[in-house]
């Protein structure tokens, strides 16, 4: 009987604690995001012909635009490691100054249709080493492109680009790829020449 009794008191000595282990309080872990490894920043001449050239990612690839409205020189700026890209458009409006306010208007009206999701548009203008002066929108929030921009010589040349994430993922996990393709517009802007200018 003191057997028993004993076995008993055990068993429930051991239900007794294993159920006290069992009530630890649960803490949430934090908020992560997966790790993206960014290579180092290097850059190849555009060997396309085009009326511009400038120097792009070695990691990109230069892909003709596909739409059904693409005009002969709008590219796309394709990084297929982060499946981004950035779309470029080009226009000669020929000294016309009608033609380059619509152009103008135009690319301001791309930037601001994002106003919906955006929280913060942010205008800057660069002046590049070739003497264009560039207008640079950066743009926070849930938004597809988060960067945008246009350049023109005033007089005849109207290039404008959008940076477009082909992902679903949200901007704050992908900030340090936004970040990255960032300083590779910058160098796209700075390293940016007409074709017809003397160098």
């Amino acid at each position: 009987m003191k057997k028993n009794n004993l076995i008993y008191f055990l068993t429930a000595l051991c239900g007794v604690l294993f159920l006290g282990s069992c009530a630890e309080e649960y803490t949430p872990k934090p908020k992560g995001y997966n790790r993206i490894d960014l290579p180092e920043a290097k850059y190849t001449l555009l060997q396309e012909a085009h009326p511009y050239v400038f120097e792009h990612s070695v990691y990109s690839k230069i892909l003709k635009d596909s739409s059904r409205i693409a005009e002969p020189h709008w590219i796309d700026i394709y990084y297929p490691q982060f499946k981004a890209n950035i779309q470029l458009t080009y226009k000669d409006f020929n000294q016309d100054p009608k033609k380059f306010n619509e152009l103008v208007e135009d690319a301001r009206k791309l930037t601001s249709r994002h106003q919906i999701k955006a929280y913060a548009i942010e205008e800057s203008q660069i002046k590049t080493p070739t003497g264009i002066t560039a207008s640079v929108f950066e743009l926070q929030g849930e938004v597809p492109s988060q960067f945008q921009f246009y350049l023109t010589d005033s007089t005849k040349h109207f290039f404008r680009g959008a940076l477009y994430f082909r992902t679903a993922t949200a901007n704050d996990s992908l900030a340090p790829v936004i970040e990255y393709l960032k300083k590779d517009v910058v160098h796209l802007l700075n390293t940016l020449h007409w074709t017809d200018q003397v160098k």
